[in-house]
């Protein structure tokens, strides 16, 4: 008999021994009532009076399911995001909420749908991060009292009507034409100026033009293919009288000559 009571008793210990990793928590019941929070290790529940449940306190990421929202401007838009959280009070967890997971997703998407509603569409596309923060810090605030700890948001995705994607698509296009336009202006304008004063350096250079003449008709005699008839004018020849030209002239004329 002795011996029978010392095994059952062995086998009542071992069956009270439970463990608990080092990424959870344990949330012990005595007699139906909350008693204490089980440490990672060996810890002792005696059985019929004493339950556990154990509660996973690493981060976890949620998928929000696409949801469909109507901005300030009233542009519907389907927008999906990410959820990470952990548990930093395993007793709340339980004993607050039916289902902490269940409960924060839900939470998420009704969040979701409200501060898109407050915005418009434009600064939901432009300002994508501060929107994550601003639903982060409202599902935050609400979840501390279960104990969760909302750590960041991501939207992942945010879908546009066909109608609405043609529209920015025509406004981007516009926008593109815009910049050319200026930026060509802008190029014709410094061009422009570049030309005066190259035309005012010149006329005020003796025998500038001239020479200028002479080597435009080299480079466009350089192509054989090409035949050129054209009459010199007085102030060409006078440009050989000039001492600091004449044997560059000289030069360029004989090149003519020669193709």
């Amino acid at each position: 008999m002795f011996i029978f009571l010392l095994i059952l008793a062995v086998v009542l210990v071992l069956a009270s021994i439970k463990q608990i990793d080092q990424y959870e928590r344990g949330i012990k019941f005595t007699c139906g009532k909350f008693s204490s929070i089980m440490e990672p290790g060996w810890n002792f529940v005696w059985p019929i009076f004493q339950t556990y449940k154990k509660v996973d306190i690493r981060t976890k990421a949620v998928d929000v399911p696409s949801q469909e929202a109507i901005t300030r401007d009233n542009v519907s838009v389907k927008i999906n995001a990410v959820i990470y959280y952990k548990i930093f009070d395993a007793s709340k967890a339980i004993l607050e909420v039916e289902n902490y997971y269940y409960a924060v997703g839900q939470l998420a998407q009704t969040t979701m749908r409200n501060v898109v509603g407050s915005v418009s569409l434009d600064e939901l596309l432009v300002d994508r991060e501060k929107i994550s923060q601003n639903i982060c810090q409202v599902i935050d605030d609400l979840t501390d009292p279960w104990g969760v700890k909302v750590e960041n948001v991501e939207l992942k995705d945010i879908s546009l009507p066909e109608e609405m994607q043609r529209v920015i698509a025509k406004v981007a296009e516009a926008e593109r034409e815009k910049a050319a336009v200026i930026t060509k202006a802008v190029g014709e304008v410094e061009a422009s100026k570049n030309l005066a004063l190259a035309a005012e350096t010149m006329s005020k250079v003796p025998g500038a033009l001239h020479l200028r003449t002479l080597s435009t008709i080299n480079d466009i005699s350089s192509d054989q293919s090409n035949t050129i008839v054209f009459a010199i004018p007085l102030e060409v020849l006078r440009a050989f009288e000039t001492p600091g030209n004449k044997e560059l002239a000289t030069e360029l004329v004989k090149k003519t000559i020669k193709k």
